[in-house]
């Protein structure tokens, strides 16, 4: 499973919108990799911001 994946499982598994610094600490990632590979995201349209500062998955 990829940064990305598991940056994702984590959104869904929380049902709720979350931070770069939740997810770090949910998925146990470098916090830098979790703003690379959400930077990432954010461009190819696969998280969303609902909320300032906070990403939840895209609705697909």
């Amino acid at each position: 499973m990829n940064e990305q994946e598991m940056i994702l499982k984590a959104m869904k598994d929380a049902g709720e919108p979350l931070n770069a610094g939740k997810i770090a600490e949910l998925t146990g990632l470098d916090r830098k990799a979790v703003d690379k590979a959400m930077s990432a995201m954010k461009k190819d349209g696969s998280i969303v911001s609902p909320i300032r500062c906070k990403w939840e998955p895209a609705q697909k």
